[in-house]
């Protein structure tokens, strides 16, 4: 079997669980195509990633004389299907968060992709996400390319479903993965009761090297670290004004930032604004052995967000024996348990992180790393990339055909 994965882009420093999965199917037989719309000239940290760059395809990368190639080859060849696919980019653009032209593109794009699905014999496209990359495996499905599936994380398809057309997506999808029960919940609320039996829970996978390499009990510090991009959804700025209330207290502490992103000035701004520049210093990017460091020598970790799916961050932290400190949101609970495996707090709310912190920071030795045991046994029992990947492997042979039916150009 041979599944081509569609994604925005590939390889991303924050998106580590696609690398995962793809290389956790491969080692399970599943053969897998690498295509990305950008992502070969970003920058990248992780050697792993570096590896990946150089088995994707990128639809962008040729730029346009190999679109309109494949635009021309497509409407030559398939001229009914092309017109159908035309009307469904049509029908997309209306009413969605990108207008026409922007469809057009994803249309052109799915052209391209179709003439690499079609030349490798792909029976399958697997996309990451419910946006642009959904969309084009929807309009190669239309053009006459294989069938598709896609992954839905949150917390963007929660807050834009009609904007993303995940309904008309979902409809035409042969299988629809969520991360957690509550992404699942948030999928049903996007379509119909009648397409509920082909959404399925397949929870993001943990880099196998985070259970390769020896762990330590938490140790007894005041560091605590910080996993995720610097933006609005993951609430550092809430985080930073948590810490100014123990510093206001009187409570000492160490902050790492491990990330970067779009709101590194704002929140650099508050730091400085605060007067925690002794207390909390930002990392940038970061690779996996930077991150397994980086909470090595941390006593656990902290994570404000006001809205997201399941964090990868948090995974990674529990997987090394790190209690979690973070809010009571989406999927989080199915994963934290508070005051086993950490604390959990409500979002937005300064006062409960902050007391929430210092409760943490007070457990004693034993406390501690009995917490931390709780946590890494909690994080394996639900994220091992080979117990979830396995389950992906039942879904495409679930739904896959042996043989795809597919149009040859």
């Amino acid at each position: 079997m041979k599944i081509a994965y569609l994604v925005n882009q590939y390889p991303k420093v924050s998106h580590t669980f696609i690398r995962t999965e793809i290389l956790a199917l491969e080692e399970m037989g599943i053969s897998v195509e690498r295509i990305a719309m950008r992502g070969w000239d970003a920058e990248l940290v992780d050697p792993l990633d570096k590896q990946e760059r150089k088995r994707t395809r990128y639809v962008l990368k040729g730029g346009a004389a190999a679109i309109l190639a494949a635009i021309a080859l497509a409407l030559l060849s398939r001229p009914t299907r092309f017109f159908q696919a035309l009307a469904t980019a049509w029908q997309l653009s209306r009413g969605g968060e990108r207008g026409v032209l922007i469809h057009l593109i994803y249309l052109a794009e799915a052209c391209l992709v179709l003439r690499w699905v079609t030349k490798d014999k792909v029976s399958h496209v697997h996309a990451h996400f419910g946006s642009n990359a959904a969309a084009v495996a929807m309009l190669i499905r239309k053009l006459g390319g294989p069938p598709f599936s896609f992954t839905i994380h949150g917390s963007e398809e929660f807050d834009k479903p009609y904007q993303w057309k995940l309904r008309e997506k979902i409809a035409d999808a042969t299988f629809i993965v969520a991360v957690s029960s509550f992404c699942r919940a948030q999928v049903y609320r996007s379509t119909e009761p009648a397409a509920w039996s082909k959404v399925h829970i397949v929870h993001c996978t943990i880099d196998p090297r985070f259970e390769e390499l020896p762990t330590t009990a938490p140790p007894a510090n005041d560091t605590l670290v910080c996993v995720g991009r610097l933006c609005e959804q993951k609430g550092q700025l809430i985080l930073i004004r948590a810490m100014a209330a123990l510093q206001d207290h009187g409570v000492e502490f160490k902050l790492v930032l491990a990330g970067d992103g779009e709101m590194r000035g704002d929140i650099e701004q508050a730091i400085a604004t605060a007067g925690l520049q002794n207390n909390v210093r930002i990392t940038g990017w970061v690779n996996t052995q930077e991150i397994v460091d980086l909470l090595e020598k941390s006593r656990g970790m902290v994570l404000a967000s006001f809205i997201e799916g399941l964090p990868v961050g948090i995974m990674e932290a529990m997987a090394r024996r790190r209690p979690v400190i973070s809010t009571r949101i989406t999927g989080i609970p199915e994963l934290v348990r508070d005051r086993i495996d950490g604390f959990l707090v409500p979002a937005s709310d300064v006062d409960a992180l902050a007391e929430a912190i210092e409760k943490f920071l007070a457990l004693s030795e034993e406390e501690l790393a009995q917490m931390g045991d709780a946590a890494r046994s909690r994080a394996w029992e639900r994220h091992s990339a080979s117990i979830e990947t396995a389950k992906l492997v039942e879904l495409f042979r679930h739904y896959v055909p042996e043989k795809a039916n597919l149009e040859v150009f």
